[in-house]
C-alpha cells in the first residue's frame, strides 16, 4: 500500500478531531488551518512509520508538535521564560489577594461608570425640559 493510501486511510478520518485541536490551541480559524495543514505536511512524510493502530493519537501528537513549531515562528513574545518563581507566584496568597483587589477596583469603577451615566441622562433630560419650556416661553411671547 503507498504512503498516500495509507494516509487517506489511517489520518484523514481524524482531520476533524485535528481541527479541533490546533483551534483550541490557537484560538484562532485561520491559524488553526495552518497548523493542521503543516501536520498534514509532516503526517504524509511520516505515515510510513506508522503502525496500523493508534493512528488519531500519532496525528494529533503531530498536530501538538505542529503548533509548538508555529508558535515559536508567530508568536515569540507569547512563550513565557520561566525563572522557576511561575509555581510560587501561582500559589502565592498575597498575589491571589492583590489580583482580587484590582477586580474589585474595577467593579466600583464601572459602578461609578453608570451611575455617573445616569447623572448625565438626568442633566441631559433637565437640560431639555429647560430648552423646551424656554423655547415654549419665547414662542409664546
Amino acid at each position: 500500500m503507498s504512503d498516500h493510501t495509507r494516509f487517506e486511510e489511517l489520518v484523514l478520518p481524524h482531520l476533524n478531531a485535528a481541527y479541533n485541536l490546533a483551534r483550541w490551541l490557537t484560538r484562532d480559524v485561520n491559524d488553526a488551518e495552518d497548523v493542521v495543514q503543516d501536520a498534514c505536511v509532516r503526517a504524509l512524510k511520516y505515515v510510513g512509520s506508522l503502525n496500523d493502530g493508534g493512528a488519531r493519537a500519532w496525528f494529533l501528537t503531530i498536530v501538538r508538535h505542529a503548533f509548538y513549531d508555529w508558535c515559536k515562528r508567530n508568536r515569540p513574545a507569547e512563550i513565557a521564560r520561566d525563572d522557576n518563581n511561575a509555581i510560587d507566584m501561582a500559589v502565592d496568597p498575597a498575589a491571589i489577594l492583590r489580583a482580587a483587589d484590582v477586580r474589585s477596583d474595577a467593579r466600583v469603577l464601572d459602578q461609578q461608570l453608570v451611575r455617573s451615566h445616569r447623572s448625565y441622562r438626568g442633566l441631559r433630560a433637565l437640560l431639555e425640559t429647560f430648552l423646551n419650556n424656554f423655547a415654549a416661553f419665547l414662542g409664546d411671547a
